[in-house]
């Protein structure tokens, strides 16, 4: 016996799935969203206080529109519903002169006029002493950077998708879907739903709803460490978010070999790398780093750039990574099921652009095609 219906059924309540529910339930469209767990939650990929954004994207220029817009949809759900979400700090990418990651950054930040600074090593030193440089680093700087929110940002989309009448639906899994020209229907581990479109934003469970796409993409764990200052620093309480990219990323990822950080925030600093050593399962569990994680991570990150800080982190968190070769986002529509639209992975760096992308499926789905080109996250 179905439960209940609607228009748009989505599974997945975090960054991408907070985002459509509020811009579809703020077009009149009749909404349930499905989540595992009570968002924001630590078990995905949508946590950890603060998540940069930037405008200029090295990962390629095809999400600069996206980012951009979400800078604007940041600032319209802020003034709905009286929550802190963007911080602009200004964000400083450190690299070796012939770095990609560095280059593609320059590059869409020209092309789409982008407001930065080309930074030597020598004018780093002087606006930023809190940083440690290896000899040849060349930095770039954008006044509009700075960072989100996330539990914030997905607590303040979902309570706007109730306003607009959204069902939500928390601690409910979502076990099976099936499609058919006549619309779709969701089983969870509490009922049955039947809706005319699915939205498919799991993230790092996206592999037990979308088994098809498991040649596609991968789930890794990551960890944040919150390290204390030892030793105060002048100008901390200018320091942008940043971006060391040390060196190549492994095969098949654009992702820099190195680290990003962010201003103190209560006498912390949060620092985070990416490693793709193994593939993780979600299991509702939290996992934080390893003795010989944190040991690594002072070794080589903290101590040569920001020896200032502790050796101890007071604090480490794992999020999940679901990531594509090429650490490219998939936005697009089942490759069999016409009304089944999948909204993930997105490989480490979608938080920057969710809140757009949120608008952008519902665009598609309500009027049947989007402002922003989605193409290039094309299955």
């Amino acid at each position: 016996m179905v439960a209940d219906s609607a228009e748009v059924i989505v599974v997945g309540l975090g960054a991408m799935g907070s985002a459509t529910s509020m811009q579809l339930a703020a077009r009149g469209i009749d909404v349930i969203g499905l989540d595992r767990y009570r968002p924001p939650h630590e078990f995905g990929s949508t946590h950890g206080q603060t998540r940069i954004t930037r405008l200029a994207i090295g990962e390629g220029t095809e999400y600069v529109p996206l980012a951009r817009r979400s800078h604007e949809l940041w600032r319209e759900i802020e003034r709905d519903t009286g929550e802190r979400l963007l911080t602009h700090t200004g964000g400083l990418i450190m690299a070796s002169a012939d770095s990609p990651f560095l280059a593609q950054t320059r590059a869409a930040a020209n092309q789409y006029a982008i407001e930065h600074e080309n930074l030597d090593e020598a004018a780093i030193t002087e606006r930023f002493p809190m940083f440690t440089l290896a000899p040849g680093t060349e930095g770039y700087f954008e006044p509009e950077a700075g960072y989100v929110r996330p539990e914030a940002a997905v607590r303040a989309q979902l309570e706007l998708a109730k306003q607009h009448g959204a069902q939500l639906h928390f601690g409910e899994r979502a076990v099976h879907w099936s499609a058919s020209g006549s619309g779709v229907n969701v089983e969870t581990d509490a009922g049955r739903y039947r809706a005319q479109r699915l939205v498919l934003s799991a993230g790092p469970w996206l592999p037990e709803l979308f088994p098809e796409g498991a040649g596609t993409f991968a789930v890794y764990r990551q960890v944040m460490y919150w390290f204390p200052i030892r030793e105060p620093r002048e100008q901390l309480d200018t320091m942008p978010i940043y971006i060391f990219a040390l060196g190549g990323a492994p095969e098949g990822f654009v992702h820099l070999n190195g680290f990003y950080g962010f201003p103190p925030i209560d006498g912390l600093v949060k620092l985070a790398t990416e490693s793709y050593d193994r593939t993780a399962v979600p299991d509702g569990r939290q996992h934080p780093a390893s003795a010989e994680e944190i040991t690594a991570m002072y070794a080589t990150c903290v101590a040569p750039h920001l020896s200032w800080l502790e050796p101890e982190p007071a604090r480490t968190v794992s999020c999940l990574y679901t990531n594509t070769r090429g650490s490219r986002f998939v936005i697009d529509r089942h490759p069999v099921h016409e009304r089944v639209q999948i909204v993930s992975p997105c490989s480490g760096h979608g938080f920057k652009h969710s809140a757009a992308i949120g608008e952008a499926v519902a665009q598609l789905l309500v009027d049947g095609a989007s402002q922003i080109d989605l193409s290039p996250f094309a299955l």
